[in-house]
């Protein structure tokens, strides 16, 4: 009992401290913790929670589509060169793929290294039920699914790529226009761009009731067991991510002599929120807006950040290696 009031007083301080800072990071780090202390006191109350969560991850999911669609858009129609988009495109999946590789290769090591995961077991009613079959496909079939046959389908089906594919064409093809065809359609996505990045604004303020509500369900449902039995493995992917970013994404930066610092507080919401909500796409318009803060010009994020989140998806490659 006088854990649990102790527990208490400090996430009240906590809360208290947040309330002061008044600062989006904060609010989201503290409702992990309120959200850990309610899961575990009110396991029951926790478990009709979720939708809170989903609610906040939903309304992201719609913002996604047309800010992609927008940005990219107009990010390929504001180059005065074509070539340039060219050149843009292929450094950028370069650099992807040598990343991606050197994450796997990090997540291969460590995991071999530690052997971590050795002895913990799946339930057999998980593999059975709750583990879906994925179809083998061949390589034609993975290559056709990069286009949209519909983009309506593929906005609805939540298909990031096709709708980078079509918002790269579009853009293409608006650009090949004469002045006094492409501007209402360019002045029209500016606009849209615009609009879905106040309505992200809006959707925020949902975000520390999101993660709260999303942790204390993970508490109620598997309870603090789980990341005791886990933890070995737990401790092997972060380990293996800090290496990554020290030994693979610092001297990047430091190559390009980006101010490291600076740059990790202009994103520490958008990683913040990532990590909350086990989901990178409820970062991906924050991210956006603060790399254009960062000093990043919009045509570029515009047009790299939406290819990365298709093609350079590292932290998932090493978490997949483990």
């Amino acid at each position: 009992m006088l854990l649990s009031l102790l527990g208490w007083a400090f996430i009240i301080s906590l809360a208290y401290y947040a309330f002061r800072k008044q600062s989006l990071t904060t609010w989201i780090i503290v409702s992990m913790f309120i959200g850990i202390k309610v899961g575990y006191d009110f396991p029951a109350f926790s478990l009709h929670l979720k939708v809170v969560s989903q609610i906040f991850l939903r309304l992201i999911k719609t913002v996604i589509a047309p800010l992609l669609f927008a940005t990219l858009v107009v990010g390929i129609a504001n180059q005065s060169n074509l070539k340039q988009v060219g050149r843009l495109g292929w450094k950028s999946l370069l650099y992807f793929e040598i990343v991606t590789t050197l994450a796997l290769c990090i997540g291969l090591l460590a995991i071999n290294f530690t052997g971590a995961g050795v002895g913990i077991d799946l339930p057999e009613n998980t593999l059975k039920n709750e583990i879906a079959q994925v179809p083998s496909q061949t390589f034609e079939e993975i290559v056709l699914h990069i286009f949209p046959e519909n983009i309506s389908k593929a906005i609805f089906e939540g298909q990031v790529l096709q709708v980078v594919v079509f918002s790269i064409l579009f853009g293409i093809g608006l650009a090949m226009l004469g002045e006094r065809h492409k501007r209402p359609m360019l002045d029209f996505c500016e606009s849209l761009s615009e609009v879905m990045f106040k309505f992200t604004s809006l959707v925020m303020y949902l975000a520390p009731f999101a993660v709260g509500s999303a942790i204390a369900y993970t508490v109620a449902n598997m309870g603090l067991g789980i990341l005791v039995n886990l933890f070995q493995l737990l401790a092997t992917l972060y380990m293996a991510l800090l290496f990554f970013m020290i030994f693979v994404l610092l001297p990047i930066a430091f190559l390009y002599k980006i101010p490291v610092l600076k740059f990790w507080k202009t994103i520490s919401e958008a990683v913040a929120l990532a990590f909350a909500t086990t989901s990178s796409e409820s970062a991906m318009p924050k991210a956006m807006a603060a790399l254009e803060r960062f000093g990043v010009p919009r045509k570029i994020v515009s047009f790299v950040l939406p290819l990365g989140y298709s093609f350079n998806l590292d932290g998932t490659t090493l978490y997949l290696s483990l």
